[in-house]
């Protein structure tokens, strides 16, 4: 049996899978806010309970909101700000007395849909998540690439190509910089781009709902998001080259991206042609917690 913890800012969700995929058992739990030890505590807990629900132990990986640096073993870049120079993966090998393997967030999205989700089969998967940020990670034949520095994926906080001048020098990002990809895909900052400075920001979804019923201000805000999604994206087909981009986060339910970004994006794309398929999630909001149990192969002891 496989267990998946996805470690989250509000909640912390677990769940216990069979060695098929079949989902087994699910929990979900209030994450404990700016406290490191009661959130060691919570999963744990979480875990204990799952094996309790199935009279089974399994392997335990955990997705979270940031990442393992390679030079110290520290948790870094976490939006989870009480994670960010912790040994969060020792100490959950010592609380659960066993071994436990972390992923980023997004690396664990892009591993449940390469799995057995929308890029089942595929060799080169490209998933990601456009929600409160914009996240991304990588899965070739299987595999997870976390890369040299633990970023692999984390194409929000590049540049967006291609500036207009209008977009120039960009919102200001968290990590410091401006005019990052996070800054004009997050969902956020299409409900900024809708007001325009002119009254009040509006959610992502309520942008997609008013362009749905033909709000003409929403239909040329979401029609600027599509344009910038493709060039954003076509960045990452001319590095990667995926057969599979696979969509996650609360974006990710506006249908018509699903058509209209791939017939923007080939005049940024170094082909003749681009047969990569830009899908939506098959788990949905479950693909997180079960790539965190996929963290693990079947033979792990």
């Amino acid at each position: 049996m496989r267990i998946g913890i996805d470690l989250g800012g509000t909640k912390i969700e677990g769940v216990a899978l069979a060695a098929d995929g079949r989902e087994l058992q699910r929990r979900r739990i209030a994450s404990p806010q700016g406290n490191y030890d009661a959130s060691l505590s919570a999963i744990a807990a979480l875990v204990n309970a799952l094996e309790r629900d199935t009279d089974e132990r399994g392997t335990v990986g955990i997705g979270i909101p940031g990442t393992v640096s390679p030079a110290t073993g520290l948790i870094k870049n976490a939006n989870s700000t009480w994670l960010i120079g912790k040994p969060l993966a020792e100490d959950l090998s010592r609380a659960l007395a066993r071994p436990v393997r972390l992923a980023n967030d997004a690396n664990c999205f892009a591993l449940s849909e390469a799995t057995d989700g929308a890029g089942a089969g595929a060799s080169v998967v490209f998933g990601v998540i456009i929600g409160t940020g914009t996240g991304g990670g990588v899965v070739v034949d299987g595999r997870v690439i976390a890369g040299a520095n633990a970023i692999a994926g984390e194409w929000g906080h590049n540049p967006l190509p291609s500036p207009r001048d209008e977009e120039r020098p960009g919102p200001a990002c968290y990590c410091g910089r401006s005019g990052c990809i996070e800054t004009f895909l997050s969902g956020p900052a299409l409900g900024r781009d809708y007001a325009a400075g002119d009254g009040p920001t509006i959610t992502a979804a309520e942008v997609a709902a008013r362009a749905a019923a033909g709000d003409p201000r929403a239909l040329a805000a979401l029609a600027r998001y599509e344009e910038r999604f493709a060039r954003a994206i076509a960045g990452v087909i001319n590095v990667l080259d995926p057969d599979v981009i696979v969509l996650g986060g609360g974006l990710s339910n506006i249908d018509r991206l699903y058509a209209n970004v791939p017939a923007l994006w080939s005049p940024y794309v170094f082909s003749d042609c681009v047969d990569t398929r830009l899908v939506r999630a098959a788990h949905g909001d479950a693909s997180g917690v079960r790539g965190a149990a996929w963290l693990w192969p079947l033979q792990a002891p």
